[in-house]
């Protein structure tokens, strides 16, 4: 077999188990990622003796994983659910992300006995909430729109601030940078807002064209999304700016920008995403070598966990969450939720690229702080949840609606479900009270399809395919998803929901 071949085949051997892997973390509870870094572990010295040990292209991959998981994250990211909870999650992703990392700093100077140094790239490795983490394990849990919204959002902003800490702290480490305290953070400030303005411009190019231009496949649009998204962080790495803000701001502009195929965008992204995961995380798996580790490094690792979801994160989130209004068992709930995952074991390869001392100690380090409290912490969340009493077991899903252009008659074509819990189901097509000229054209229930009448009953599971005229798309989406929540009297009882552009 030639090497090619060789590798393709393992290739999708690797994803096979892992995609099995995902499936038994789902039952514990655990974000598959630990059972990817797991098969990763496997596939290396202590399985089958693969040797990889090339840090520039584990550094490389990693980064380039993150934009892409990043890209999904804002991609899959719903503008109208984030912007009440954006003071506070971008309060978290920035003040919190600072006090986590000086609780952190100070705590493994004087408490762990570590280097000022060495405190510092720990603090600032660990202040990261992950989105992959954060996203695959709250989706079991019935939280309130405000409280998920606020932990999701956090995740996605806050991976670009600790990315530029780390890079400038790996140079004051090895003697590369100089800088000051303020010089630092001066910079810091002008790469985050550059990133901002860099993510805001491609996003609103990349509507601006995608409404223009009429694709071929539905599938086009969802690969110009991604990589519109990626175009972003070219463009802020080009021109010396955050490229990871850049990539994540555009990415939530192009998914909130009323694009034909946004479920088959963000189905995907999703996908793209699955696959940088597993393949990122068996890459950090073969880093990882068993026989490096010491007792020393485990004890550091599990130490440091304690002290960063016991001390710094609580006290980051009641420096920033205090003054907007939210519970003390919202409080204790959002300080337990802050896992951690891909992204601090990527920030640890940074120092091991620029061949730090004792950087590959560092590293252990951090996986054994993530794997030891993402075990702990990501099967408890339900649980703790319950006992919080931050569960919203009315809680409504929202109905999945998926838009196609009808560029011939000047219409679009809107596909809708009835998933189960929605408040859809019961309601007669008549009382969904469409715009004019707004047709329910089919309903598929089960192994049949058939034309509905204005009597019709919806039934849970029901997929609709919706006739909409030309500018009235908004008005059907804000209708169905407000029915979905809150039933046939949703505005009478004063739900009113406000769709996207």
């Amino acid at each position: 077999m030639q090497p090619a071949d060789l590798a393709l085949f393992l290739g999708a051997v690797v994803v096979l188990l892992a995609a099995f892997a995902a499936r038994i973390g789902t039952r514990l509870g655990l974000p598959a990622l630990l059972l990817f870094l797991l098969v990763g572990m496997l596939l290396g010295p202590i399985g089958f003796g693969i040797d990889f040990n090339d840090l520039a292209s584990a550094h490389a991959i990693g980064f380039a994983a993150l934009v892409l998981i990043l890209a999904e994250g804002g991609l899959s990211t719903n503008w109208k659910d984030i912007r009440p909870a954006l003071g506070p999650a971008a309060l978290l992703a920035t003040l919190g992300v600072g006090v986590c990392f000086g609780v952190m700093t100070l705590l493994g100077h004087y408490v762990l006995g570590l280097h000022w140094s060495v405190a510092a790239l720990l603090g600032a490795a660990t202040a990261p909430t992950d989105s992959a983490a954060v996203f695959s394990v709250l989706r079991g849990v019935s939280l309130p729109d405000h409280l998920r919204s606020v932990l999701e959002a956090e995740s996605g902003l806050n991976d670009a601030p600790t990315v530029l800490v780390v890079i400038a702290l790996t140079g004051v480490a090895t003697g590369e940078s100089s800088a000051g305290v303020f010089p630092l953070l001066g910079s810091i400030a002008v790469q985050l807002i550059g990133g901002i303005a860099v993510g805001l411009l491609v996003g609103w190019v990349a509507v601006k064209v995608s409404r223009r231009v009429s694709l071929p496949s539905a599938n086009l649009y969802a690969i110009a999304a991604m990589a519109w998204a990626v175009t972003a962080y070219g463009m802020g790495v080009w021109i010396g700016v955050s490229g990871f803000s850049a990539v994540y701001v555009a990415a939530v502009v192009i998914g909130n920008g009323d694009l034909p195929y946004q479920h088959t965008t963000r189905s995907f992204s999703e996908g793209i995403a699955w696959i940088c995961q597993i393949g990122l995380f068996v890459m950090l798996g073969l880093l990882a070598n068993p026989d490096r580790l010491t007792w020393s490094s485990i004890g550091v690792g599990v130490a440091a966990g304690l002290l960063l979801t016991f001390v710094a994160r609580p006290i980051a989130v009641a420096a920033c969450t205090t003054w907007f209004g939210f519970r003390r068992n919202e409080r204790l709930f959002m300080s337990w939720a802050g896992l951690r995952g891909a992204v601090p074991i990527i920030l640890a390869t940074i120092p091991m690229a620029a061949h730090m001392d004792r950087a590959d100690e560092f590293f252990d380090v951090i996986l054994v702080l993530v794997v030891v409290f993402t075990c702990i912490q990501a099967p408890t969340l339900p649980a703790a949840a319950n006992i919080l009493g931050v569960v919203d077991p009315q809680l409504a899903k929202d109905v999945s609606i998926e838009v196609a252009p009808l560029d011939e008659i000047a219409a679009d074509l809107l596909q809708a479900d009835v998933p189960e819990g929605s408040r859809l189901a019961g309601v007669a097509i008549r009382e969904l009270r469409l715009p004019r000229n707004c047709v329910v054209s089919l309903i598929i229930r089960a192994d049949r399809s058939f034309t509905p009448h204005a009597g019709t009953t919806l039934e849970q599971g029901d997929e609709l395919l919706i006739v909409v005229a030309q500018g009235q798309r908004r008005t059907v989406v804000e209708r169905l998803t407000e029915i979905g929540r809150g039933g046939r009297l949703a505005r009478w009882n004063g739900l009113r929901v406000q769709a996207s552009d």
